[in-house]
């Protein structure tokens, strides 16, 4: 006599747990190391506008004049300080630009005078990326202190206006 046993056709289980478990540790840690958007913005103020009367009161103001053959610095406003020609391949710049605002920021603190502000005056025709990396270049400059490279600032408070006219007979 055979004994036969009923063998009953059970549903399979489906058993997740170990995967959501995964699930839950995972997830996190992937967003975690994720990258999202950053944006960066740097607070610049337009210039004050000037009357006639306000200018004899008005503070000395350190203006950068950005044009299509090259740069200049000026201080006081329309007082040319120095010329920034383009370099030999027709591009600003921009290292000799931050040697001249240190020494710029340099003599103003031996005579006393903590300046904090610089006016860009771009000309229309100046892209974007050049104003930029200008801006980039007058907020800091790369110093070695105790051994290691930090961001030594010059001049952090940046405003915009329209580069002057050319009068003729005007070099830059």
């Amino acid at each position: 006599m055979s004994r036969r046993r009923r063998f009953r056709a059970r549903e399979a289980e489906l058993d997740i747990t170990a995967f959501m478990n995964l699930m839950i540790v995972l997830v996190p840690i992937l967003l975690l190391g994720m990258v999202f958007s950053r944006i960066a913005e740097i607070e610049v103020a337009l210039p004050p506008g000037a009357t006639s009367a306000d200018i004899p009161d008005r503070p000395l103001q350190l203006e950068l004049v950005i044009r299509a053959d090259g740069m200049r610095i000026d201080y006081p406003s329309g007082v040319q300080l120095k010329q920034i020609p383009l370099t030999a391949s027709g591009e600003y710049d921009f290292e000799f630009l931050s040697l001249v605002l240190q020494e710029v920021k340099r003599q103003l603190r031996e005579k006393g005078v903590e300046k904090q502000s610089i006016t860009l005056l771009p000309a229309p025709d100046i892209d974007y990326q050049t104003i930029v990396t200008a801006m980039d270049t007058v907020r800091s400059f790369k110093a070695v202190v105790a051994a290691s490279v930090v961001d030594a600032e010059l001049f952090p408070d940046i405003s915009f206006g329209n580069a002057p006219a050319l009068v003729p007979g005007d070099a830059g």
